[in-house]
């Protein structure tokens, strides 16, 4: 699946287009293709360094809170969504 990631705080330039392993989904987790996704204030304050403090970070970082998309996969525990 390709992802975009940044392996270190800065500008937009940090930002790669690479490939990455298709995520395992927990009990309770749902797994979305993605179709269209938003940068919102939380992305770029994260990605400039300014929110290490409040949020934990491991890099590298696939950024993204808004997202629409379609259902793959749901865990075992998820009752409110199903694939498609």
């Amino acid at each position: 699946m390709k992802a975009i990631t940044y392996n270190a705080y800065g500008t937009p330039t940090r930002l790669e287009l690479v490939d990455v392993p298709e995520p395992k989904v927990g009990p309770s987790e749902v797994l979305i293709r993605v179709k269209a996704a938003g940068v919102n204030p939380v992305d770029w304050k994260l990605a400039a360094g300014f929110l290490g403090q409040v949020l934990e970070v491991r890099h590298p970082v696939i950024p993204g809170w808004d997202v629409a998309g379609v259902v793959e996969a749901v865990g075992p525990d998820t009752d409110d969504y199903a694939v498609g």
